[in-house]
């Protein structure tokens, strides 16, 4: 096994998981994030030896995956995110109807941030989410890290306005 081939499936089996969790959460599909996911790791094999490492490896490859996935849903002339609570929350130290608000709770927020502009839903999704900087977030986005703070601002401030707009506390849906 060649020594770029070893460091790939290393790279692989560590960011694989998160790669998918990231396109899942902007195309709803499983199916699809598994193809999205694989094209982004065919593209991150083949421009492997041109990562230069002005960023992590893991920043790289999501700014990859981001473009790979645009690339996709502006092909499907869509954008969508998934619903949460097709997915069980599950928890050993709440109750059920604990489990049942939270789940609510999170819906609500999800259904906030959809109705948010693609920019906001990015940032969000990157930044609060995903837990990224402001500096990979700058990277990822090829925005400079001023438009990534304003933009963290201005989204969060249009979230919080959806949220009151339908009626629910920050703290409640938060």
């Amino acid at each position: 096994m060649s020594r770029l081939s070893a460091e790939f499936d290393q790279i692989y089996m560590e960011h694989s998981d998160k790669i998918f969790s990231y396109i899942f959460l902007l195309v709803k599909d499983n199916g699809v994030a598994e193809d999205l996911t694989q094209d982004t790791f065919i593209k991150v094999y083949k421009s492997f030896e041109d990562f230069k490492g002005d960023s992590s490896i893991y920043t790289w490859i999501i700014k990859i995956a981001r473009n790979t996935t645009i690339d996709y849903l502006k092909r499907k002339n869509r954008f969508a995110f998934f619903r949460i609570d097709q997915f069980r929350l599950e928890s050993n130290e709440s109750s059920p109807p604990e489990i049942l608000l939270k789940n609510e709770n999170v819906k609500i927020l999800y259904d906030a941030i959809k109705s948010l502009k693609l920019n906001y839903q990015e940032v969000i999704i990157l930044r609060k989410i995903k837990g990224f900087s402001i500096k990979e977030v700058s990277t990822i986005l090829d925005w400079d890290e001023t438009k990534v703070k304003n933009t963290s601002t201005r989204a969060l401030a249009g979230l919080k306005r959806e949220l009151m707009k339908r009626g629910e506390s920050n703290e409640k849906a938060l």
